[in-house]
């Protein structure tokens, strides 16, 4: 009973403490509160009375990024110092006190107390939310002036013992944005007779360490990021937030939500992510809101735009003649392309050569480099760029390296009609997350992934602006001619050239988009390539499995698993498609250039015990260093199909090679059973037209299959059963491609 009694008085004992705590904070809150705003009144400033001011001397992406979400929220902008020269310095360096003296000058004959004006940076800032709450949290200040604060001190650190205390917060001015009635404003600008070139940060903290001016002036800091968020120092802690069908920006350090975003310094490109979301770029109800703007219908244009198409060459590639074909079949006319073609590979001239015999003709203009003219990799490119700089009648450069799988043949449409001044397709390898385009960049300017990285290459996103793009790109003519004339992009002294292209364009302030809103294609693996082969391509089926099945398996292979398309010519004999037309000719034009055919004597080395009871002229898969490449295409083919005939059989293949049957050689095979548990014989070309005669013969039961289809595959039991023989190849060369199987 006592030992209750105890328990209980120290459950009152805690409530009670818990309840002073509570009265003491509410206490603490009440007089924030009263020091904020002494009469604990809140007169809101009308929105009528708010005119927001920014400098643009002239338009950027970053700029226009400004002006949209100043619409999406109503504000109404002046803007000042366009078609002006600036000469307020890179930003890079203290400076900016141009924007000081044409605030002033726009201000100074401007009247009316109770005026507020915003002026704000406009090439890295954005809106987060409207007016209302932007001119309630201002009077909620307690000042007549509210000028953005950041984290750390700049330019001069030596000031930094003269800036006041505050309570909680941010201690320094940051020049990039402040509000205030339209008087306090005034003063504040009153003293400036710098020059453009001067700082104006500088300015605007001296002013504010004077405790005497900063009395006068009635300014303070938005400490807590009510109104400003600047990034610089503080990039852990802005996080987005995401709320119905809006999104913010939220200082977790301070539980705020700041109206106004600000990249200032180094943080344009958290800036750029941030800014693919706020204000509603992008929400998980709406999804991308921005992606069908500003459009470029192509039906509208009397002309289609003239494009300039660079194609580089680097190393050897597997698959240039299907990129080649895919070119000549990209939906775009052929008289608005120009084609540049830097090949710096030998192996891969014969490519070059024959599509432009074949369809050169059909272009505007060809430039061709080759690799006997040694052309740098980096002086090549700058010259692609140059070609269409130099030329005021292309509109478009279209950068395409060989290792890049177009498989949408509108692409080139579908990237004019973003409107963008850099856009880039979204490609990816199959199979795995690696893309051409990065989410973020590491502080020394290499890749980092995004949060929304995944996100993107899933297709979850649209149109999206990132650091990065490379393989494949659009850019605009205008672009090179105007903010990009005078910069050798490609160049960098430490930077390989799609990095340095991209660090140069982000210099310029110009973005570059990434678009998912369709499929594009894909990038080729460029690992461990083959090149002594004829046809290399045959041993892609590790590195570039999807590309080698469209190239090689039959178009109707995937029929078959769903039951359709397979035969039964003879009892137990199945027969079906799986090669494709270039596969068997790929195959045996290997062989033959191979040449080593064996002599179709009994006695034969290549195989254990060395004697063929049952020979033919053949070339072993093994000889030509495709054994392996052809178990795995037995594997991921065949097996699947052996077993839905077979169910629940393991499928172990033993012995594969090429058969070639001619008059003048080895025509025909004797009866026999196969060495196997059952047999693959695969037709590689086609009769009467390779060929005449041949065929298969299942002599017990009288059924011989003497129309062979080219790519189609014949499927039996070896011993036992199916005793067969090898019809006379009367006319021509026949070949087939045979595999024994044992469990």
């Amino acid at each position: 009973m006592c030992a209750s009694k105890r328990v209980h008085r120290l459950t009152l004992a805690k409530n009670m403490i818990k309840s002073v705590e509570k009265s003491c904070r509410t206490t603490l809150l009440a007089a924030e509160s009263l020091l904020v705003n002494p009469s604990n009144t809140q007169t809101v400033v009308p929105k009528y009375k708010l005119l927001v001011v920014t400098v643009a001397t002239k338009e950027t992406d970053g700029f226009r990024r400004f002006m949209r979400s100043a619409k999406h929220f109503n504000y109404s902008v002046k803007v000042l110092g366009r078609g002006e020269k600036w000469s307020g310095g890179d930003m890079s360096a203290p400076g900016g006190g141009q924007k000081v003296r044409l605030l002033k000058q726009f201000l100074g004959e401007m009247s009316g107390d109770e005026r507020v004006i915003l002026f704000t940076d406009s090439y890295d800032a954005l809106f987060a939310s409207g007016s209302g709450e932007l001119l309630k949290k201002f009077s909620q200040a307690g000042h007549r002036l509210l000028f953005s604060s950041e984290t750390l001190l700049w330019p001069h650190r030596l000031l930094e013992d003269k800036h006041p205390h505050v309570s909680q917060g941010n201690r320094f001015l940051s020049s990039g944005g402040f509000i205030g009635y339209l008087p306090n404003v005034k003063r504040l600008l009153a003293d400036w007779s710098g020059a453009d070139s001067d700082s104006d940060q500088l300015y605007f903290t001296k002013l504010y360490i004077n405790p005497d001016k900063r009395k006068s002036i009635n300014m303070t800091l938005d400490s807590r990021c009510r109104v400003f968020q600047t990034l610089h120092g503080a990039l852990d802690d802005v996080v987005l937030k995401f709320e119905e069908g809006r999104v913010r920006a939220r200082n977790v350090l301070y539980d705020t939500l700041p109206v106004i975003v600000h990249g200032n310094g180094p943080t344009k490109l958290q800036l750029n992510y941030l800014g693919n979301y706020i204000p509603n770029t992008w929400t998980f109800e709406t999804g991308c809101t921005v992606c069908g703007q500003d459009l470029l219908p192509l039906s509208s244009l009397q002309e289609l735009p003239s494009v300039l198409v660079a194609i580089f060459i680097q190393q050897p590639t597997p698959f240039v003649s299907v990129f080649f074909e895919r070119l000549v079949k990209l939906e775009y006319p052929k008289d608005r392309l120009q084609l540049y073609i830097h090949n710096q590979e030998p192996h891969h001239e014969s490519h070059v050569s024959s599509f432009l015999k074949e369809h050169g003709d059909l272009y505007q203009k060809i430039t061709s480099v080759g690799p006997e003219e040694e052309l740098d990799i980096t002086v090549s490119r700058n010259t692609a760029i140059d070609l269409c700089r130099q030329n005021k009648d292309c509109d478009y450069f279209f950068n395409l390296d060989i290792e890049v799988v177009l498989k949408n043949k509108d692409t080139l449409k579908i990237l004019i009609e973003q409107n963008l001044p850099i856009v880039a397709p979204m490609i990816t390898r199959a199979g795995r997350l690696w893309s051409n385009f990065w989410g973020a960049l590491s502080a020394e300017g290499y890749y980092a992934r995004s949060e929304d990285y995944v996100d993107i290459v899933q297709g979850r996103r649209g149109v999206w602006n990132v650091p990065y793009v490379s393989s494949v790109y659009l850019m605009r003519g205008s672009l090179l001619r105007s903010e990009l004339q005078d910069i050798a992009l490609y160049n960098s002294q430490s930077l390989d050239p799609d990095m340095a292209l991209c660090d140069n364009i982000r210099n310029q302030g110009v973005f570059m988009y990434v678009t998912n809103l369709q499929m594009f294609g894909r990038i080729l693996s460029t690992e461990n390539i083959q090149t002594q082969h004829l046809h290399n391509d045959l041993w892609q089926i590790f590195q570039n499995p999807l590309d080698w099945e469209e190239r090689y398996i039959h178009p109707n292979y995937s029929r078959i698993l769903k039951g359709q398309l397979m035969e039964t010519p003879c009892p137990d004999v199945y027969w079906f498609p799986i090669f494709s037309d270039t596969a068997c000719d790929h195959l045996v034009e290997e062989m033959e250039h191979f040449g080593k055919w064996s002599g179709g004597g009994n006695k034969d080395n290549r195989i254990q015990g060395g004697y063929e009871n049952v020979p033919t002229v053949d070339i072993h898969m093994k000889q030509v260093g495709y054994e392996r490449e052809w178990h795995k295409f037995l594997l991921d083919y065949v097996a699947p199909v052996t077993e839905k005939m077979y169910p629940g059989y393991y499928t172990q293949f033993e012995l594969a090679f090429v058969v070639r049957y001619k008059p003048d050689e080895q025509p025909s095979l004797r009866p026999h059973h196969d060495a196997s548990t059952f047999t693959i014989n695969l037709a590689l070309n086609h009769v009467d037209i390779d060929f005449q005669g041949g065929g298969c013969n299942f002599i017990r039961y009288d059924c011989a299959i003497t129309s062979p289809r080219k790519g189609w595959a014949l499927m039996h039991p070896g011993r036992l059963t199916h005793y067969h023989e090898g019809l006379p190849t009367t006319a021509g060369v026949r070949y087939i491609a045979v595999t024994f199987v044992d469990p």
